[in-house]
């Protein structure tokens, strides 16, 4: 239970205290009357003694009596009504609320810090009420009057008279049977007579005479003078009197202030209380005896109507006005305090004098009757010890019992001349005397089972041996529970066991029983009266939390159950109170569903208090956790919201927007995206791909593209990338870089898609869904600013808002919007969040498959009419820091810029459409394509340029118009090719042409990615569109490629924030196998030709048909070999076969054979040679050939220059040593490109394509096999780790084997047969010539040695039969391109075949050491045949 004002003896002692009655004359009550007060109610404030007591007992002990209060009262001849009870209890609790900013008491238990009021002051008033409205019952006597009080006037006439008639009037009532209400104490009541006196107006000396005649007719301890209204009105209003009256009459809300008008007797409750009490008792007596009494002032108009459950908030209302009203009405203002202090004396006077000696009598009387009748020698006080000590009776169960509530004694019947003066010992704090009268009466009632007087006695026993000092024996708390069982199920009388459960309850917390004392509690709450269940319900609450070890969630339990009774008692406010307390332990604990529970009766009990934000917010908390609520009661969570949001706005409807909880924005997954959305294809037209907000963001794409524009930039710039550059982003999300300000351009939409997730299982219906901004208008071109314009919802003028009509979102699910701006000026836009009606769809129709970004037609959904205007902003966090040390220790989070574009001067804007683009090609296949570009803004664009990091894959074209074909019709079969129709004579035999890089851009420093679009006079005017030829050819990769194209382009007038603007475009191509070609080139060993000395070389060319055959391609033609170099050229072809297409089905192999010549050095142009197998030359040194050409050219050079760059750097120590050893590399280096050009046939729908194509082969070495496409590098096997460093000093550069045997080229000239008569002469001597030619730049030391090497036997057999004559070894030097010819002679004994290349020759450069062996002579035997004759 919650802490009280009073003690736990103080409480016990107040509610039960002697009831004097009071009866005054008409005109003594006028007197009272110009106080605002009743004589009771003047009375009221003094009736606390301020000294001790004393008395005798019947043994003739002292007795003290501290504190003592007495009560007077009015007289009513009718028991109040049940109902009116109901309605006084209720409208106390109602009237007492917490005090304003009173300090809540903060209560720690494990982790809960709850703020509870520690003090009840409801409780305790309508404890206070309900105590003291208690009707009076025939089974006990604690509220019967013990003595009356007759006032009369000393103004009236015949004041004696008057006397003598009030007098016969409380016989009447008393004795008479017509009134059963009061009930008296004893029948010879004590009467004490009081004089009034109005001093201000009445004659002293009539008073002080009447007075003594009192004196001589009633005794001096019977009557007493008591002046008054000392006070004259006129005074001065300036001196302040204190007014103890209206802390007792404002709880006495409902008094009915007219009854005192016409009443002879008036009669007035100082009663007040507030419950709804079923009373058991006195039902039987009848209403409307006739009387000069009025009616109990809580008589009700209806009293059978339950004033249970209704609401009581009229109720509430009214009486705070009455209370109003009462505390305006000066009380006591003809009172000085001189005559307060006289009416204090009169109450000490009439106490001393009259009460107690009245009491004290009554008991020895009452003592001396129960000692005659019991036959007992002495008092009964000597007697109890003997009594309780003897042998107990065994008390039965109550469930023994017979139901004997009825039964009735007799008003003389000894039991209850017991239970009499166990009462008037209690009344006047003799305890234990009580205690023993008590216990005596119990027994005597159980054993007449009479139920009820039994549980009276039992509770006041249990009550007297409490308050006994010095605490002789425990309290009894079995006596109270048997008396509360009895009362309530056996009585059937609720108002006594709910007094049982008060004093109880109270006694147990005072002992720290808190467990019993709820239990108690809880046990006395039922459906027959809310307020009282709910009062019990919440000190039940107070004593889980008071306890030892707080139980906090059994306190919210039982708060809530209080909070609901409260609420069902019309007791709004402290329903919500209850509520709000028991939220504090169930919030963020998880408890959703008790949470949503409090949340609900929390808003809607706000709602009814008018309380509306908080009201809001309750319902806010409903909706936004996320519920596990089923969908029906979310959907009446919602529809509450709706409605008290509704009447909220509606009490300021010029007030800001609210902003809404529903649905949730998951900000930071807003994209924005700038720019028109991308037409689709039309027939062969395809458009750019460009960006839009269907594709995901990819970070590895999005980096290539932020490099294609740099690498463009930087190469516009001369090589330079400007400080203000910011790449282009046409689509901002959560992964892109926001921390700059975007750039937008005027009269080019925005879209903003903005995430939005319903959290519900009922769909929300979005209508007039928009963005809200501000913007700031600039004229980027001067200083000048505007001013800003906030939330342009209004100002289409500036920019464009569009509105979606209607948006519905599904239960549970995730839904984007795009928004639109449409900016008509330039400025600063701030994007600062949207705005829409929330509503929800009648009978929550689930409709799916509804794209948002269709402009639905309004009244798709039928909304249930209930929608309120809101906002939400779209807040963005931005990344966090992580790059000073600063940043690193603390959290900081950079901008997000997202929302606040800069609106731009106008732009030129490019559209871009491919036709007749392939999706699928064959590797190496060339097709031609067209690309139209179009202007569709107002300003002319230029600098039109196009970057690719595969600039292989695609040409314009060359930059003469004479090296592109103007149209494929210029030859059969629709060629891509520029081609001219062959002479017959000239197959197989090298048609020359030449053509210079820089033509096809890839000049020495260029940036062959970075293409110039061969645009007409280099500007495109607005409108205009123009259509360009582009030549394709198919990655030599087969598989799937993605191809980015990035668009450049620049506005003819230069801007101050946007100086370009870029197009995307991804193209992808699906490749098939078609060719693979292997080449080789090799010295020729043949003598030289008449040419010159730079030698011959054989080139062989492998082509193998890799297709395989579900492509449909039937076979492969090689149309045309050529060879471009600034060096070598084929000559001819030495293919041996006559035929002259050679024609490759799937899986075949050709084998070609070429032979190459050095050609006249020249350092720009490279020479193209091509050697034509069909009736067509494609001349291979025009477009397109050559651009595919030159950049595969650009891109190999590129692989190896990075491969050559790593070792650049260890070279730079040995300049000297390296110089030689490059001269031998240059030996064995050739400059030589094949292009292989084919045709395939191709089967598709029964009609034959023919396809054309070109493989390119660098050759760079000699004897080393080059491949068309680069062969995959196999994966070294795992080696193991080799945890040492490896010696940091690269070995000397030394030239290679294979490198220095190419130094030296060999040839033998002989004879092929030779005849000679060996009968003639036995020894045949041949003449050979040995032609050492050298290759390389240097001066180079040769040796030959003549001696035979081998010793196998098998090669003697060849060898042995012929030797050379002479010197066996030459050594000699050759100068840089020397050739040398040296005789020699072999000498053969008999006929046969010889192999002559015996001679091995070894060469070594001037300054090195080592000799190496060529490798000439291994290329192929010299044979000789030696005939007879």
């Amino acid at each position: 239970m919650a802490q009280c004002v009073q003690s736990v003896q103080e409480f016990i002692q107040d509610s039960f205290v002697p009831l004097v009655a009071a009866l005054c004359s008409e005109e003594a009550e006028r007197l009272t009357r110009k106080n605002n007060l009743s004589f009771a109610e003047l009375v009221k404030p003094f009736c606390r003694l301020t000294s001790e007591v004393h008395m005798r007992d019947p043994n003739n002990q002292l007795h003290i009596i501290k504190n003592l209060k007495i009560a007077v009262n009015n007289i009513i001849t009718h028991p109040p009504q049940p109902a009116a009870i109901r309605k006084l209890l209720n409208d106390v609790v109602s009237v007492s609320q917490p005090a304003e900013g009173l300090v809540a008491n903060v209560i720690t238990a494990g982790d809960y810090d709850l703020n509870i009021s520690a003090t009840t002051p409801w409780f305790e008033n309508y404890r206070e009420c309900f105590l003291q409205s208690m009707p009076a019952s025939d089974h006990e006597f604690l509220n019967h009057y013990v003595a009356c009080m007759l006032v009369v006037s000393s103004s009236e006439p015949e004041p004696v008279e008057q006397f003598l008639k009030l007098s016969q009037e409380q016989h009447r009532i008393q004795h008479s049977t017509e009134y059963l209400y009061p009930k008296w104490f004893i029948p010879n009541t004590l009467k004490y007579y009081v004089l009034l006196h109005d001093v201000s107006t009445g004659e002293e000396q009539r008073a002080d005479s009447i007075y003594e005649e009192m004196k001589q007719r009633y005794g001096t301890q019977g009557c007493y003078l008591l002046k008054i209204n000392s006070r004259v009105s006129n005074r001065g209003t300036d001196e302040q009197i204190p007014d103890p009256w209206s802390q007792y009459l404002q709880k006495n809300t409902i008094q009915n202030q007219d009854c005192y008008e016409d009443c002879p007797y008036t009669v007035i409750s100082n009663k007040s209380s507030d419950h709804l009490i079923s009373d058991g008792l006195d039902n039987e007596i009848e209403d409307g005896l006739p009387n000069n009494f009025k009616t109990h002032p809580l008589q009700l108009d209806h009293p059978s109507g339950s004033l249970d459950s209704t609401d009581y908030t009229k109720a509430a209302t009214s009486s705070q006005d009455s209370k109003k009203s009462n505390s305006g009405t000066p009380h006591g203002a003809c009172l000085t305090l001189t005559d307060h202090d006289r009416i204090r004396q009169f109450i000490q006077e009439f106490t001393f004098r009259g009460l107690l000696p009245h009491i004290e009598k009554t008991i020895r009387q009452l003592n001396d009757q129960l000692i005659s009748r019991k036959g007992l020698s002495r008092s009964l006080f000597s007697a109890t010890k003997k009594w309780f000590s003897g042998s107990k009776v065994p008390e039965k169960s109550i469930n023994e019992l017979k139901n004997t509530s009825g039964l009735l004694y007799p008003p003389e019947a000894p039991e209850l001349q017991i239970r009499k003066m166990a009462d008037l010992c209690f009344l006047v704090q003799h305890y234990e005397l009580a205690y023993s009268c008590y216990h005596t009466a119990k027994k005597d009632f159980l054993n007449d089972q009479a139920m009820l007087y039994a549980a009276g006695a039992l509770e006041m026993a249990a009550v007297s041996a409490f308050l006994q000092p010095g605490a002789p024996r425990p309290y009894p708390a079995h006596y109270m529970e048997t008396a509360i069982q009895t009362y309530r199920d056996i009585c059937k009388n609720m108002v006594l066991a709910e007094r049982c459960v008060l004093l109880s309850a109270e006694i147990l917390k005072s002992q720290s029983k808190y467990s019993e004392a709820a239990a108690l509690l809880i046990r006395l709450t039922s459906e027959d009266s809310d307020l009282r269940s709910a009062l019990l319900l919440e000190q039940a609450a107070h004593c889980f939390i008071n306890m030892k070890s707080p139980m906090v969630r059994k306190f919210a339990f039982y708060m809530i159950l209080a909070g609901h009774r409260f609420s069902k008692a019309g007791q709004k406010k402290h329903a919500l109170r209850c509520y709000c307390q028991a939220m504090q332990v169930y919030k963020g604990k998880g408890w959703s569903l008790a949470e949503d529970h409090i949340n609900f009766t929390i808003g809607r009990q706000s709602f009814t208090l008018h309380q509306l934000d908080n009201a809001v917010s309750a319902f806010r908390h409903i909706l936004i956790n996320d519920s596990k609520q089923p969908p029906a009661q979310q959907g009446a969570f919602l529809r509450e919201y709706l409605y008290v949001y509704k009447n909220v706005t509606q009490l300021s409807p010029d007030g800001p927007l609210p902003q809404l909880p529903l649905p949730y924005i998951n900000s930071s997954a807003t994209r924005v995206f700038f720019g028109h959305d991308r037409r689709p294809a039309e027939g062969e037209k395809q458009a750019a791909t460009h960006v839009s907000l269907d594709q995901e963001y990819d970070s590895e794409s999005s980096q290539q593209w932020k490099e294609l524009e740099e690498q463009v930039v930087s190469v516009v710039n001369k090589g330079m990338i400007p400080s203000n550059f910011q790449p282009t982003q046409f689509c901002l999300n959560r992964y892109s870089d926001n921390s700059k300000f975007p750039l937008a351009v005027i009269e080019e939409p925005i879209t903003v898609e903005v995430s939005f997730r319903n959290p519900l299982k009922v769909p929300l219906l979005l209508t007039d869904l928009s963005l809200l901004w501000k913007f700031q208008p600039k004229d980027f071109n001067t200083k000048h600013e505007g001013e800003t314009k906030e939330l342009g919802m209004c100002d289409g003028a500036m920019i464009g808002t569009e509105a979606i009509a209607e948006f519905l979102i599904n239960s549970e699910e995730t839904k984007v919007a795009r928004l639109k701006l449409f900016p008509h000026q330039t400025g600063e836009l701030h994007i600062l969040g949207v705005v829409y009606d929330l509503g929800t769809v009648q009978g929550a129709v689930t409709l799916d498959g509804i794209d948002p970004s269709v402009g639905l037609q309004t009244g798709k959904f039928v909304s249930n009419g209930l929608s309120v205007r809101g906002r939400q902003d779209l807040e963005i966090q931005g990344p966090r820091l992580n790059n000073t040390k600063e940043e690193k220790t603390s959290i900081r989070y950079g901008p997000d810029r997202r929302l606040d574009p800069i609106i731009t001067e106008e732009m030129p804007l490019l559209e871009v459409f491919f036709i007749n683009f392939p999706t699928g090609l064959l590797c190496g296949e060339i097709r031609k394509a067209y690309v139209e570009f179009v202007n569709v803004s107002k300003c002319p664009l230029t600098a039109l340029k196009v970057v690719s990091k595969h600039p292989e894959f695609f040409t314009f074209g060359g930059n003469t118009a004479v090296l592109t074909p103007l149209s494929p019709s210029a030859s059969e079969n629709c060629s891509a090719y520029k081609t001219v129709v062959t002479d017959p004579t000239s197959v197989r035999t090298a048609l020359l042409s030449s053509a210079s890089s820089v033509d096809f851009g890839v000049g020495p420093g260029g940036q062959p990615e970075v293409i110039n679009v061969p645009l007409p006079d280099a500007v495109l005017l607005p409108g205009a569109s123009v259509q360009l030829p582009m030549w394709l050819r198919g990655p030599d990769e087969e598989g799937v490629h993605e191809i980015n194209f990035l668009f450049y382009y620049e506005s003819i007038k230069r801007h101050s924030k946007m100086c370009h603007r870029v197009l995307r475009h991804t193209a992808v191509i699906c490749t098939s196998r078609s060719l693979h070609i292997r080449a080789t080139v090799c010295r020729s060993n043949a003598l030289e030709d008449e040419e010159g000395r730079g030698g011959n070389m054989l080139v062989f060319v492998d082509v193998e048909n890799i297709n395989t055959s579900e492509t449909g391609v039937k076979e492969f033609h090689i149309v045309q070999v050529s060879s471009n170099s600034k060096h070598w050229k084929l000559q001819k072809s030495v293919n041996i076969s006559e035929d002259k297409d050679t024609k490759l089905a799937s899986r075949e192999r050709a084998k070609l054979c070429f032979k190459a010549v050095r050609c006249k050095n020249s350092e720009e142009n490279y020479t193209f040679a091509d050697i034509v197998f069909g009736n067509e030359q494609i001349i291979s040194s025009a477009s397109p050939c050559a651009d595919f050409f030159f950049q595969s050219l650009f891109t190999e050079f590129k692989r190896t220059h990075v491969q050559s760059h790593t070792h650049a750097s260890q070279r730079a120590g040995k300049q000297s040593v390296d110089e030689t050893v490059r001269l031998i590399q240059r030996c064995s280096e050739v400059d030589l490109n094949i292009v292989v050009l084919w045709k395939a046939y191709v089967v598709e729908d029964n009609k034959q394509l023919i396809l054309e194509g070109q493989h390119h082969v660098a050759l760079n070495t000699v004897g080393k096999e080059a491949f068309s496409f680069p062969q995959k590098q196999e994966l070294p096997e795992m080696v193991l780790l080799k945890f040492f460093r490896p010696e940091n000093t690269p070995a000397p550069a030394r030239p290679t084997p294979e490198q220095l045997s190419n130094l030296i080229k060999t040839s033998l000239h002989y004879p092929e047969s030779f005849s000679h008569s060996f009968h003639q002469k036995s020894l045949c001597l041949v003449p050979v010539t040995l032609l050492l030619s050298n290759c390389s730049q240097a001066v180079v030391d040769v040796m030959i040695d003549l001696r035979h090497k081998t010793t196998s036997p098998e090669a003697l057999e060849i060898h042995g039969s012929f030797t050379w004559l002479g010197q066996t070894q030459y050594k000699l030097q050759l100068k840089s391109q020397e050739v040398y010819s040296l005789q020699l002679k072999a000498c053969f004994v008999r006929t046969g075949v010889y192999n002559l290349g015996t001679p091995r020759v070894f060469a070594k450069l001037v300054d090195q050491v080592t000799l190496f062996e060529t490798s000439q002579q291994n290329s192929m035997p010299a044979l000789i045949i030696i005939n007879n004759v």
